[in-house]
């Protein structure tokens, strides 16, 4: 590892370990896309999650269902190639703008998590349509 790189390791872990975390070690992350400004989805991140994305420039997240660290796209092939990290003035969550590679950033296979609206009359309306069958590309789970 160059000392240009070590430095910036050490740069991203010091801001890493600067980030306020909830009780479970997370921090939530609004992933937007920097081409239009569309909200793609929100996952946690624990600090090894924010370290990694700052040093690979990809997105990386904490699971907590499954509670384990991945890759966004590491199945799919969707991954999120990061332009920008942004935090909130209080250091507990981030805007981490991407380029979205693959179309869709949500498991469901639509382009974004953020598919459905609730109208004022409270019927609920699917927006678009699937970019890919998360069957075929997950498995059925």
């Amino acid at each position: 590892m160059s000392d240009a790189t070590a430095g910036g390791a050490n740069t991203a872990q010091r801001f890493a370990a600067s980030l306020k975390y909830d009780d479970n070690g997370l921090i939530p992350a609004v992933i937007q896309d920097a081409t239009d400004n569309t909200v793609l989805m929100v996952a946690y991140m624990n600090s090894e999650a924010v370290l990694r994305t700052l040093t690979a420039g990809r997105t990386h997240f904490y699971s907590r269902s499954r509670r384990k660290m991945w890759m966004k796209g590491e199945e799919s092939g969707n991954v999120q190639e990061v332009v920008e990290v942004l935090f909130d003035c209080d250091a507990d969550c981030l805007l981490i703008r991407v380029i979205q590679r693959g179309g869709a950033a949500c498991h469901t296979g639509y382009r974004s998590c953020f598919f459905r609206s609730v109208g004022l009359d409270g019927v609920v309306r699917t927006k678009g349509t699937p970019l890919f069958d998360p069957a075929k590309v997950y498995g059925q789970k």
